[in-house]
């Protein structure tokens, strides 16, 4: 056996360098110590998850004409692995696992300045609840979520002198046929402290404006390029999932709206927080960039995430197009396998 096999073979693979890089990190930031079963699992979840988004969004890459792939590939060798490790970190000890439907997406994002790609963590619904559960000042005993259709009957109950609490009537007269979506509500509940239960109905109109910018027509419907070899051809009509999109809408916000316990706040909190500011910067940098000289751009950091972006289980939502705009891609049918992956089922959103 020749000295170069030897050398070869002692190279460790990917999964073992990303695995001591985030062992390096836990030590890091806690001491030295070794990872539980639970964390060492988790850490192997990432890893599948984040190869599973490479492996993805290279094949999306390859797939484009020249003029649209982006000459940098999408692989392990690229990713910014410093990033990645305190990512994974913050994530895993605040209970994210990628493995869970709707915990936690990633997805690549090419840093322009650094010439790697940035794995970009991002909130799945579930793992908003999870981390308001995690972090909350005074937590609601029951959090009701219900979008309301045009043939139901919904009135809301407002505190006044009659009423002690806040409450709600709620009736749904045909279950197999309730029309249209006209809004949507939530309702904070407390089982000992009635007064503070709290309603708050959301018109169709107000979901709709947490629609992110670059919502997929796949999971919201409407119209989309349709592409063939590289080349936009025309367009198409995509029925996607807007019931499930405007639920799952109405519950990030039902979440959100728990307020976070200043005392409960700690450094893997502030990670996750400073990951999602980075994303929005990343995003609006990438705006700029694409539209230079061109019409004057709107938009705000919150429509990154406020609108879920991520794609959710299976027909997840837009984070493979996200990606893809990043890499001044034509948007591309999410493929068969990509929905329960993050970041990318069957079935309809996280349902």
């Amino acid at each position: 056996m020749s000295e170069q096999t030897q050398v070869a073979k002692a190279e460790p693979s990917m999964s073992e360098r990303f695995t001591n890089k985030v062992i390096a990190e836990f030590s890091g930031s806690v001491g030295e110590i070794a990872l539980t079963k639970f964390q060492m699992r988790l850490a192997q979840n990432y890893f599948m998850a984040v190869d599973s988004s490479l492996r993805l969004a290279e094949e999306k890459r390859i797939k484009k004409s020249e003029k649209y792939r982006d000459k940098l590939p999408v692989e392990w060798a690229n990713v910014n692995m410093e990033q990645l490790a305190r990512s994974v970190v913050a994530a895993a000890r605040v209970g994210l696992d990628p493995m869970q439907s709707n915990h936690i997406h990633v997805m690549p994002f090419k840093d322009n300045a650094l010439k790697k790609y940035n794995i970009v963590f991002i909130d799945g619904y579930r793992g908003i609840e999870l981390k308001a559960k995690k972090y909350g000042l005074d937590i609601p005993d029951h959090v009701i979520v219900e979008l309301v259709y045009s043939s139901d009957k919904f009135k809301s109950i407002k505190k006044d002198r009659n009423n002690e609490y806040e409450s709600y009537d709620f009736e749904i007269v045909n279950d197999f046929d309730r029309g249209e979506v006209v809004g949507g509500f939530y309702y904070h509940a407390y089982n000992d402290h009635l007064e503070k239960n709290k309603l708050v109905v959301m018109t169709i109109k107000e979901i709709l404006k947490r629609k992110p910018n670059y919502a997929s027509p796949e999971f919201w419907g409407g119209e989309k390029d349709k592409w063939e070899n590289g080349k936009k051809v025309g367009k198409e009509q995509v029925e996607g999932w807007f019931e499930k999109m405007c639920y799952k809408t109405v519950y990030r916000a039902a979440y959100k709206d728990i307020t976070i316990d200043s005392q409960k706040i700690d450094n893997d909190y502030l990670n996750l927080k400073q990951m999602e500011a980075s994303f929005a910067e990343a995003e609006i940098a990438n705006e700029i960039e694409q539209n230079a000289n061109g019409e004057i751009i709107d938009i705000k950091p919150e429509d990154v995430t406020d609108g879920d972006t991520a794609q959710e289980d299976p027909a997840v939502e837009p984070e493979g197009q996200k990606a893809e705009a990043s890499h001044d891609q034509p948007p591309q049918k999410p493929e068969a396998g990509q929905e329960n992956l993050p970041p990318t089922g069957t079935g309809g959103p996280g349902f």
